[in-house]
């Protein structure tokens, strides 16, 4: 259950909201009004990282849609294929030199 403590007393007795807050977040009030929440660690550790592995997989998401526009049907070369391309090229490239 959020325990909710007005900005006055949060100050007065913060030493009291560090160990609430460890149980469960504190929200605080001014006004009336909830202002800020006051949370553990740990419980502010995992926030974050649900919210970087959401946006890593968004991010994901935008680059494999970006590599399939790029694309445009056409299929990508083995891996092997490729690496061998790049080698060959890059042989063409030191003999060329050395000519």
């Amino acid at each position: 259950m959020l325990k909710t403590i007005s900005a006055t007393k949060a100050r007065i007795n913060f030493g009291d909201v560090m160990k609430q807050a460890k149980s469960a977040p504190v929200i605080v009030e001014r006004g009336g009004k909830a202002e800020v929440v006051v949370m553990s660690k740990r419980a502010y550790d995992q926030l974050i990282a649900a919210k970087t592995k959401v946006n890593f997989q968004k991010r994901l998401d935008v680059i494999h849609a970006t590599i399939r526009a790029e694309l445009a049907g056409r299929t990508l070369l083995d891996i092997s294929e490729t690496i061998q391309q790049g080698r060959d090229e890059r042989d063409e490239q030191i003999l060329n030199s050395l000519r």
